[in-house]
């Protein structure tokens, strides 16, 4: 196998910038000594803390005076800038923290970089991975930078990924597999279900009190809990602990809690409880198609999550609030040794899974290379850890089940059976 280096990812990023719709990239030179400097700088430490950060490349002048996060962009100059190298990248790192702010640099002149202040933008640009309704500052269409960890870099324009180079391999794409058809498509009968419920909740409404709701896009119960997923998967990462969360058809429950298949070390017992999530989510639809029917919404126009997004109802943002606890309360469990494991109705059935050693082996494995899966390439499954390896047996065994397999390093990999073979895919 070969391996790319810095060198490599200067050319690739160049064949992709778009510069009709962006900021032109800086001369060859200056860029190799950007995108060196940064490798070189991931792979040291601060004080035993890794050095992890994100610079942006533009004139200051382009950023906003009088703004900040939560919805802008907090520009910091310094009254004189400094010199754009290694070891200024590992010192000024900690006070650019990865997820809140980064390092505002330009070229300027012989002097080649230079670090002119930094930008606090908050933690909203997250959303797209961690979930949730608030809207990220929009970022200029300039050079992005995030050094993640030791040989990882993502060269992005504004928001948008354009290069990276990860593991010793480069890339142009980011493989979410958020964005696929076959995972909403396993939830579809579930959320039919939350429609019912939901009707049955307005017709109520209808008959006790006269009250007219706005029609509802059920399209949002999907978003919700693909929402809650990304935030349970992120706050599992940032345990730096790993977890396994097994999702299964709601008629495998009873198997799951006799101790077929897994045996959960802590069930959850029967009840209101152990459903939460999936009470939230059918709150969240009366209370958002009761305060737009309330408020007059255009007849026949349905509501859904852009209304649910940009709503400032104190009710909504208790909802959305107590989604978000649940979600870190799923998180916890998986902090024991051993499976969460919910059903796809958002069922929490218990913790601490041991899935069984008696199912089958699994040689090989496919390693999705699209977010449909629709190209694959196949591994034997002696690369893989235990936790891994099991979850593998589990979807073999069991071919409606997902499992979604953190590793320490933070590593995000859904597992399915498709088209004949265990799949895998390993989210960005």
């Amino acid at each position: 196998m070969e391996h790319a280096y810095p060198q490599d990812l200067v050319p690739f990023l160049r064949e992709r910038w778009d510069d009709k719709v962006a900021a032109p990239l800086p001369a060859p030179a200056v860029l190799e000594d950007l995108v060196s400097s940064c490798y070189q700088a991931s792979l040291l430490c601060e004080e035993e803390r890794p050095v992890r950060f994100r610079v942006i490349l533009c004139d200051p002048d382009r950023l906003p005076l009088r703004e900040g996060p939560p919805s802008g962009l907090h520009r910091l100059d310094f009254p004189e800038s400094r010199p754009f190298n290694v070891h200024e990248l590992r010192r000024i790192s900690p006070a650019a923290n990865y997820y809140r702010s980064l390092i505002g640099i330009e070229p300027d002149g012989e002097r080649g970089l230079r670090i002119w202040g930094l930008v606090h933008s908050g933690p909203r640009w997250l959303r797209a991975d961690q979930g949730g309704r608030d809207t990220p500052p929009p970022l200029p269409p300039v050079l992005i930078v995030r050094v993640s960890g030791p040989g990882r870099i993502s060269m992005d324009c504004g928001s948008a990924v354009v290069a990276k180079l990860d593991g010793g391999e480069l890339s142009d794409s980011k493989l979410d597999v958020y964005a696929s058809r076959w995972l909403p498509d396993t939830f579809a009968p579930v959320r039919a279900e939350l429609a019912e419920i939901h009707l049955e909740a307005r017709k109520l409404a209808q008959e006790k009190s006269g009250e007219t709701w706005a029609p509802m896009d059920n399209d949002i119960t999907r978003i919700i809990g693909q929402h809650t997923v990304k935030r349970i998967v992120s706050a599992i990462r940032n345990s730096h602990h790993g977890g396994t969360l097994i999702i299964i058809p709601p008629d495998l429950a009873d198997d799951i809690l006799e101790d077929r298949f897994v045996t959960l070390k802590y069930k959850l017992a029967e009840g209101e409880p152990r459903r939460r999530f999936r009470t939230l989510i059918v709150k969240v639809m009366n209370a958002l198609a009761e305060s737009h029917g309330r408020d007059g919404a255009p007849s026949g126009k349905e509501v859904g999550w852009r209304a649910y997004e940009a709503s400032n109802e104190e009710k909504l943002s208790d909802l959305d609030e107590a989604i978000f606890e649940v979600a870190h309360l799923i998180a916890g469990l998986a902090a024991v040794d051993g499976a969460v494991v919910m059903t796809q109705r958002f069922e929490v059935l218990g913790f601490g899974g041991e899935i069984s050693g008696e199912l089958p082996g699994v040689k090989t494995v496919s390693k999705a290379l699209d977010v449909e899966g629709n190209k694959t390439v196949e591994e034997p499954t002696e690369d893989f850890g235990t936790r891994h390896r099991s979850a593998y047996r589990l979807c073999n065994d069991l071919r409606d089940v997902i499992t979604v397999v953190v590793s320490q390093d933070s590593n995000v990999r859904f597992v399915k059976y498709k088209d004949g073979a265990v799949t895998y895919w390993d989210q960005a």
